[in-house]
């Protein structure tokens, strides 16, 4: 009796190997903001894929190394203000002195601001901005020149926000730097995909972080929020795990200039 073979069966298309595509064994990775929060969670998640990490930040760094110890990878902790273009302009070069070359760059620090639009301080806009963009552009440059100069190919990882797609009330600085990330990314992606370097964002919805404190606190915006969250909930650092694993790794390697919505359906209602 003769067998019929499915497609994925055949000869000319063999199984993938697709839980190996996510494995990150033999890379380096560069997450900022890594000390709490989703920088924390995103570190241990890409240690746990098989990578060595070098975590950056402005604080202690204690938690992170604790959640990254048991994974048995490398890492390497340091202390920078990214509002200080000097040490901005250090981080690759510290990372190759300390771990070796980094494969990957998730670019995760960013800093928030409060205030009504019409008295929202000049200082406040700048310190924003150059957090969460200016230092962003900075260091995908410095990462990108290094990959091209080594015919390497990488990854990079833009932490985006929903205020990548909306406005918000009273952010007008984080809301401005998050949608020009958006726009950042594609245009990496359109300049580096010749050169084997995938550019992608992710937009995390309603976490629970320091960031949403305030808006946590607030009896009537936490209720307000949750109402609109078809999961019902607010997100938990892990939540952004899978997706960052996936970015970061050969499973998403035709994938270029996207931001992924992790919201809980928050842009879908």
């Amino acid at each position: 009796m003769s067998v019929c073979k499915t497609w994925f069966e055949s000869e000319v298309f063999p199984m993938p190997g697709v839980l190996n595509s996510f494995k990150l064994d033999g890379k380096v990775a560069v997450v900022t903001g890594a000390s709490r929060g989703l920088g924390a969670a995103m570190a241990g998640a890409l240690a746990e894929a098989g990578a060595d990490v070098a975590l950056v930040a402005r604080g202690g760094m204690a938690p992170t190394e604790a959640l990254l110890a048991p994974t048995g990878r490398r890492f390497l902790s340091l202390t920078a203000d990214l509002k200080d273009r000097s040490q901005t302009g250090r981080i690759i070069r510290d990372v190759c002195d300390g771990l070796g070359e980094p494969d990957i760059l998730v670019n995760n620090a960013g800093t928030i601001r409060r205030c009504d639009f019409l008295d929202f301080p000049a200082e406040d806009w700048d310190e924003v901005m150059e957090v969460n963009l200016s230092s962003i552009f900075l260091l995908c440059q410095d990462f990108s020149k290094l990959l091209v100069q080594s015919g390497k190919p990488g990854k990079i990882i833009n932490i985006a926000s929903l205020l990548s797609y909306q406005g918000g009330i009273r952010v007008a600085s984080y809301t401005a730097s998050k949608s020009a990330l958006q726009g950042l990314t594609r245009i990496m992606a359109n300049e580096l995909a010749p050169h084997g370097i995938n550019v992608n964002a992710i937009a995390p919805g309603y976490m629970a972080t320091d960031n949403t404190q305030a808006l946590r606190d607030d009896p009537e915006r936490n209720q307000a929020i949750l109402e609109r969250i078809p999961a019902g909930r607010w997100g938990r650092a892990d939540d952004l795990n899978g997706a960052v694993v996936f970015l970061a790794s050969a499973a998403s390697d035709y994938m270029q200039g996207i931001t992924m919505a992790v919201d809980g359906g928050w842009l879908a209602r």
